[in-house]
């Protein structure tokens, strides 16, 4: 017998700010922190705990540098986040009968 879908949720994305990063995140390239917080509609402090959260997993890769003199931090999806989060995603669309 086969499982669950639910069975297949990652516990990591349960968190709503943390599902809507991943969601950003796997529509581009990279993203940098400002136009995630705005897309997010989250402050600095909740954004940079949930990237620092997601990056601890492996999820998230961090990059961070310089535009002109001004300090930037540009976050994207690893590998094993893509992956994790498109069996999460899959999980869900079973779960809610979405094909």
């Amino acid at each position: 017998m086969k499982a669950h879908a639910r069975q297949r949720l990652n516990d990591d994305f349960a968190n709503p700010v943390r599902l809507s990063l991943m969601g950003a995140l796997q529509s581009v390239d990279e993203a940098d922190f400002k136009s995630l917080r705005e897309a997010l509609e989250i402050s600095d402090s909740v954004l940079s705990r949930q990237l620092s959260a997601l990056e601890a997993a492996g999820y998230v890769q961090i990059r961070k540098g310089y535009v002109g003199k001004r300090p930037r931090t540009w976050a994207k999806l690893s590998k094993q986040g893509r992956q994790s989060f498109a069996g999460h995603v899959q999980a869900l669309k079973e779960i809610t009968g979405i094909s």
